[in-house]
């Protein structure tokens, strides 16, 4: 399940996307826009400047803008910097996987073989959707964040 973390962090970055290039945003505006707590937000955009995601700057005209194109950063990969591994369950998983205590034979749980194709789903779409696809949607944040802007 997608944290609270996963989710604005997600917010933010379509908030990002919608600006003009070399446009920086604040935190505290990309907070207002989206209902997200700016205490919150300042520890996801740092985990997103560390994970290379977006890039802040500093003084007069500074803030945050995204470190790449939209198009270039995937959903899948966002989501695994800010909450971890895509897999519902540690056995399920690829890149964390740990097995179960209680698994007699881990090649033949039929919990772990479902969550893996849970995880297999997930994966299939989340690692070719890109920010830019969330922002094009019909529904994304960029007319709200025009209408802000007024």
């Amino acid at each position: 399940m997608l944290t609270a973390k996963g989710k604005y962090g997600l917010k933010a970055l379509v908030h990002l996307a919608a600006l003009d290039p070399g446009e920086t945003a604040q935190a505290s505006d990309i907070a207002k826009c989206n209902n997200i707590p700016k205490k919150f937000l300042d520890a996801i955009l740092g985990d997103l400047r560390n994970a290379g995601v977006v890039q802040s700057k500093k003084g007069p005209g500074g803030g945050y803008a995204l470190a790449r194109k939209a198009a270039a950063i995937k959903v899948g990969n966002v989501i695994r910097a800010l909450d971890g591994p895509l897999a519902p369950i540690a056995c399920a998983s690829r890149t964390a996987y740990q097995p179960c205590r209680d698994c007699r034979d881990v090649k033949a749980c039929s919990v772990r073989l479902t969550m893996a194709k849970v995880r297999d789903a997930m994966s299939d779409i989340l690692d070719t959707m890109t920010i830019a696809d969330m922002l094009a949607s019909p529904k994304s944040s960029r007319g709200t964040l025009k209408a802000l802007r007024g």
